[in-house]
């Protein structure tokens, strides 16, 4: 680990050099990735001089007791830093777990009514709400993409994009299974139900990571059948666009214009297309250890809401908290951090083995 380290501040002293070097200053894309990757190293290496200057003090100690004078006062220093050492240790272990490379971008959620009908789609607008106001909280910008909604207020699906820094690192372990247990609004006689909405959180993509080819896109126009008065409805803003080599079909029809509806779904599209690739090399890394909390599988039955009880459990870290009302007003933080917590400790396992 610790060669490891030396290098990683090499090439951080390094990359310090080039980042004020006025010809490198010139070429704005090279100093722009420049100015990234040191940003990326700076908290390790800020660790390591931290460790090594701690290591230095307990070293010095250690000298110290041999002088009688000193012994008491140097007692007390090597303890202090002997005691430090471990949880520096631990703490650079965590930093140099490889960073996932899209927890600083936006995400596109999607949300879609599962098994239980009305009662589902009316969990899937709880849902929808909750994450909005989790991005309140977390002063984040939130954009619908494309909504399905029903009379009664939920929605069949809906899909919307989240702005703000970290905002996929936040938010990736939502991926899966909702579950939810209560008395529905539409059940007359009082009986506890059972019925769940998916969710699927997508980091937003950049052109350069992901190429779709025009040859590949069938684009319709249709008029919108959503909110947005006289004017949404009159004309054909909506857009679907269908990729062809999948068959993957995406919709937009929040945005007045054509224009702004084509950006929303080719974003939605390209991030759709990406987390299939990732998925893909993900499966295909047989022997690198897999997080069971960050493998995202919509598929997976993530966690139960119980109304009843006003407990809500996620069944990956078997953590669950008693706080249901101000679970779905958006205090979501205490178990987003049980989730990264336990990840962190999957990858530590992984990379001990």
């Amino acid at each position: 680990m610790f060669d490891n380290l030396e290098e990683i501040e090499a090439k951080y002293i390094d990359l310090t050099s080039k980042i004020s070097d006025p010809e490198v200053i010139a070429d704005q894309e090279n100093w722009r990735n420049y100015m990234k990757e040191h940003a990326a190293l700076e908290p390790i290496v800020n660790k390591y001089r931290e460790y090594k200057q701690t290591k230095q003090a307990y070293e010095d100690a250690m000298e110290l007791l041999k002088d009688p004078e000193m012994k008491e006062l140097a007692e007390e220093e090597m303890l202090e830093n002997k005691e430090k050492l471990p949880k520096l240790e631990e703490e650079l272990k965590i930093l140099l777990i490889p960073k996932d490379p899209d927890d600083d971008k936006n995400v596109i959620c999607e949300i879609r009514a599962g098994a239980g009908g009305e009662e589902a789609a009316l969990f899937a607008g709880t849902l929808y709400r909750m994450y909005t106001m989790y991005a309140e909280r977390k002063g984040w910008k939130l954009e619908v993409i494309n909504e399905n909604p029903t009379e009664l207020g939920g929605f069949k699906e809906i899909s919307f994009m989240i702005t703000g820094k970290g905002a996929y690192s936040r938010l990736k372990f939502e991926s899966g299974v909702h579950r939810v247990q209560r008395v529905p609004e539409t059940e007359a006689s009082g009986r506890i139900h059972t019925s769940a909405a998916t969710v699927s959180v997508l980091p937003e993509v950049e052109d350069v990571e992901i190429e779709i080819k025009p040859e590949d896109i069938k684009m319709e126009v249709f008029r919108s059948s959503g909110a947005g008065g006289q004017h949404i409805n009159k004309t054909s803003s909506a857009v679907r666009l269908i990729h062809i080599p999948t068959g993957m079909v995406v919709e937009c029809q929040n945005e007045r214009s054509q224009f702004q509806n084509r950006d929303f779904a080719m974003k939605l599209l390209k991030s759709r297309l990406y987390q299939i690739e990732k998925e893909k090399q993900d499966s295909a890394r047989v022997n690198e250890r897999r997080s069971q909390i960050g493998s995202g599988d919509r598929s997976e039955k993530i966690r139960t809401y119980n109304y009843p009880q006003g407990r809500i459990t996620d069944h990956r870290i078997g953590f669950s908290i008693f706080q249901m009302e101000n679970f779905l007003n958006g205090d979501l933080d205490e178990m987003i951090d049980n989730l990264i917590a336990a990840d962190t400790a999957e990858k530590l396992k992984g990379k001990d083995e």
